[in-house]
């Protein structure tokens, strides 16, 4: 009997397993989690002959280091990076059989910040509430790789994707973001509003899963106080007492008592997972484009 599982030999800055996430559980206070850049996720797993929702790695910067106890497939996305097998380079963007046993080797990365690993047959923790995500927010689901951690794998079911590259959109050099005014732009001068969507912001080094925060011109409020503890989604630019705006990501909370401005388009998303810090953001009106 083959031994399906993966041993971490080097865990990186922060490499956690994702799948599609768990949503419909906002009421209970936790959020919808999952891969960040939702359609490199898939790309890879369709790559490797998963389906979409079998569970990635997924990197940050540094990538990781993982040994196959049997003979898998592998497709490693996202941010471009060196790959190699026993320390023989191989293809990034496309599927490489890694034999039981050799090391696999995902690097840092070149440009964008975070990486996507799928393997034949997924990898298989326990789900938690319906997902397989790690979530940073709430601690649910498997905790953020360790170096020795063992992770089983699914058994693959479909044969892999015959291709020798699959095109991957680069990392933004700029990330433009379309956003909807909204719920509480009302909250903010006139001038802040202006200031929202004609200046340029950068993305700060505190960003994160939760959320990507920016540096930039703060944007005055027209309203004192704060506002009772309200429901968050997806993509919703709140604005903190610092006045720079923050673009909650996939591990948000749920509910928060800042003023949200207004929401990106869930395009933009999967951009915003790859932007490095010092990237330009630039928030554009879609009712105005």
């Amino acid at each position: 009997m083959t031994d399906r599982a993966l041993v971490v030999v080097r865990a990186g800055a922060l490499t956690t397993v994702q799948d599609r996430g768990r949503p419909g559980h906002a009421h209970l206070g936790v959020p919808r989690s999952g891969a960040l850049d939702k359609p490199t996720a898939a790309l890879v797993n369709r790559l490797v002959g998963n389906p979409p929702e079998a569970a990635v790695l997924e990197t940050t910067v540094n990538g990781c280091a993982v040994r196959p106890r049997s003979t898998v497939t592998v497709a490693v996305g996202g941010a471009p990076c060196p790959v190699s097998v026993d320390g023989r380079p191989v293809a990034w963007g496309a599927p490489v059989r890694v034999p039981a046993g050799a090391l696999l080797d995902v690097g840092a990365v070149v440009s964008g910040v975070r990486g996507y690993v799928a393997v034949s047959g997924g990898i298989a923790v326990e789900p938690v509430l319906g997902s397989r995500s790690t979530d940073l927010l709430s601690g649910l689901g498997p905790a953020p790789l360790t170096d020795g951690a063992v992770l089983p794998l699914g058994t693959p079911k479909n044969v892999h994707a015959r291709v020798d590259v699959a095109p991957q959109p680069a990392p933004p050099a700029e990330l433009v973001l379309r956003v909807t005014p909204g719920p509480r732009d009302d909250w903010f001068t006139a001038e802040a509003l202006r200031t929202f969507t004609s200046r340029t912001y950068r993305v700060s080094s505190a960003s994160n899963r939760i959320g990507l925060r920016t540096e930039g011109p703060a944007l005055d409020r027209a309203v004192p106080g704060e506002l009772p503890s309200e429901g968050m989604v997806l993509g919703a630019v709140q604005v903190p007492p610092d006045g720079r705006p923050v673009v909650f990501l996939a591990d948000h909370p749920t509910t928060g008592g800042y003023p949200v401005i207004a929401v990106v388009h869930p395009g933009g998303l999967p951009a915003a997972a790859q932007a490095a810090p010092g990237t330009p953001v630039r928030f554009i009106n879609a009712r105005r484009h």
